[in-house]
């Protein structure tokens, strides 16, 4: 069986610090999967050596049957949130993605409108993303991963700083992403999260992966 995610035996090390531990994850195609686990347990890490930030120093990742990291391939047609995203404060939400689209030729100025628009912003507004609140910086970051309409995405709290409302829109706007057959890996805190997005969920402990679901 081929899947859209594969990781085996990833180890990832600073120093005498080991992050991930022989973590091993599959993930099928059109799937929500979830990762939770304490702060620090290596999520955000693992995440990134996922999108090919940081490489691995044993082991192995695949995105869709293509190797990921050092030698290997950075991911293509994915869209990522990890940690806060960072945008041009002196920029509206607008610029901030034309200047991002520019880089990659991948999205018109269609799609960005679309984009802002599904996640509850207004692409016409000048206000700086720098008067933004977390939540409104959060719906962005978003903005800024499905405006090129990924296959998957790699969320790192997509939820954070979002109020109850924002928390509901982001719901569903993520079981519509899935209903399009998206493969999504979303690590939260949230309980709730998990149990209403995800089909599968792994944990990760001490950089080690565990299937719970």
């Amino acid at each position: 069986m081929s899947y859209a995610i594969d990781i085996n035996n990833a180890c990832k090390q600073f120093g005498s610090n080991l992050i991930l531990d022989n973590a091993s994850l599959k993930i099928e195609y059109g799937v929500t999967c979830g990762l939770i686990g304490r702060n620090g347990s290596g999520k955000t890490v693992l995440m990134k050596c996922i999108c090919g930030i940081m490489p691995l120093n044993s082991g192995e990742i695949k995105v869709y049957g293509k190797l990921v990291g050092k030698n290997g391939d950075t991911p293509k047609n994915i869209g990522v949130i990890i940690e806060t995203p960072g945008f041009l404060s002196e920029f509206s939400a607008y610029s901030n993605l034309k200047f991002l689209s520019d880089i990659s030729g991948k999205a018109n100025k269609q799609a960005i409108y679309s984009s802002i628009r599904k996640v509850g912003l207004n692409p016409s507004s000048k206000k700086h993303v720098g008067r933004y609140s977390l939540g409104m910086r959060q719906r962005l970051g978003l903005a800024q991963a499905i405006m090129e309409n990924p296959d998957l995405l790699i969320l790192d709290e997509p939820m954070n700083g979002l109020d109850k409302d924002g928390v509901a829109d982001m719901r569903k706007y993520l079981l519509d992403l899935k209903a399009e057959g998206k493969t999504i890996l979303i690590a939260s805190h949230s309980a709730e999260d998990i149990d209403i997005l995800c089909d599968t969920v792994y944990e990760m402990d001490k950089g080690k992966l565990q299937k719970v679901r």
